[in-house]
């Protein structure tokens, strides 16, 4: 007898993890990106180190004078200090081509501290945000909160709670061995085989985004209406400009931050709903992948834009510039270097200052204002 012999043929889809292990263009751009990427970073790097080590001195400095906003400001500029130090094995990794040679401990460290800096410099501009909001609107009520004494405590749990919150990225596997042989590191698909990871995302985004710009937003926005209404009050002090000029730096402070954290922040934040609601291909992962690589070095160029703002904000900043670039004598006549004997640093606002002086025959509203130096 003839036996006939029937094959079943069973089809097993994918699963997500699967489906993003063998997606081929997640690093398709990597001819563009060894070039364009580490120069990004070697800018910030340069730009960085140099004008935050430069803010450190002015700060220091002046330290003698110590109060809330210089601890805030001291913090901020030592959490961008010690990100742009973590910069070089990222550019070392970028200009390999997305390739790690140095093992997974050493991506889990240098992920560590590039992530723990990043959120600590977020939440201490958030901080001085608050600071100068209490300092203007509020100053009385609230005034125990700007002793220096509960400042220092505030600047230690902001460490911790970034600590807390950073943690968990040591327990997650950072590197991943790719099918044309390069080993990746601190990739987001590297992190789709942990549970729940949109879930996660999703609240890391509000807890290190949100709330914080939330946060920077409203205060900023109630200390431009106070200080518009207090020069409205006082023809001097509306005459002088300086009303103007700090609302114009705290337009640029809040401006900064926005533009810098926003798109990475969103960017993660639509893909992991749309994740929540369905798998998304492989086209759309690696739409992500490159997205995420543009907005994090737009990220990361805040380290490097701040040093700016502390220039045509803050005069002691401004001073030791001027010197280091010789340019102080020549100067020496314009009405941008009219600053105190020794400048000072108590005015750093999210790593900026806002200095209003007083002027003769000063109201209660002036010393309102000047609260806010």
């Amino acid at each position: 007898m003839a036996s006939n012999s029937v094959t079943v043929t069973v089809s097993i889809a994918p699963s997500n993890n699967d489906s993003n292990r063998s997606c081929s263009t997640l690093y398709a751009h990597r001819d563009y990106a060894r070039v364009l990427m580490p120069l990004v970073y070697c800018i910030v790097f340069i730009v960085g180190l140099l004008g935050n080590s430069l803010a450190l001195h002015v700060i220091r400095s002046n330290l003698k004078k110590i109060n809330s906003t210089t601890l805030y400001s001291l913090n901020l500029v030592i959490s961008d200090i010690l990100f742009t130090l973590s910069l070089p094995l990222r550019m070392i990794y970028y200009a390999l081509g997305f390739h790690w040679p140095l093992g997974e401990a050493m991506c889990k460290i240098s992920g560590f501290i590039f992530y723990i800096n990043t959120y600590a410099g977020v939440n201490f501009m958030t901080c001085l945000s608050v600071d100068r909001f209490i300092a203007v609107v509020l100053p009385l009520r609230f005034a125990r909160l700007r002793n220096v004494k509960n400042v220092r405590f505030i600047c230690v749990g902001v460490w911790i709670l970034v600590l807390i919150q950073t943690v968990p990225l040591l327990g997650m596997p950072m590197t991943n061995l790719e099918p044309d042989g390069f080993i990746t590191c601190m990739e987001y698909p590297n992190f789709e085989k942990v549970d729940h990871i949109a879930s996660i995302l999703i609240g890391a985004v509000f807890l290190g985004y949100v709330i914080p710009v939330v946060t920077i937003l409203v205060c900023y926005s109630i200390l431009c209406l106070k200080l518009h209404s207090t020069a409205k009050s006082n023809h001097l002090m509306e005459k002088s400009g300086r009303s103007r000029k700090a609302i114009g730096v705290i337009c640029c402070v809040s401006l900064v931050f926005v533009v810098c954290y926003s798109p990475y922040h969103i960017d993660i934040l639509q893909y992991m709903i749309r994740k929540l609601v369905s798998d998304p291909d492989c086209s759309e992962l690696t739409v992500f992948q490159v997205s995420l690589h543009i907005t994090v070095c737009l990220m990361n160029l805040n380290s490097s834009l701040d040093p700016f703002i502390y220039f045509f904000a803050c005069k002691g900043y401004k001073r030791k510039m001027l010197k280091l670039l010789k340019l102080q004598t020549s100067m020496s006549f314009s009405s941008v270097v009219r600053m105190t004997p020794e400048g000072s640093s108590k005015d750093f606002i999210d790593g900026n200052n806002i200095h209003l002086n007083s002027t003769t025959n000063e109201r209660p509203a002036d010393r309102r204002s000047r609260r806010f130096e």
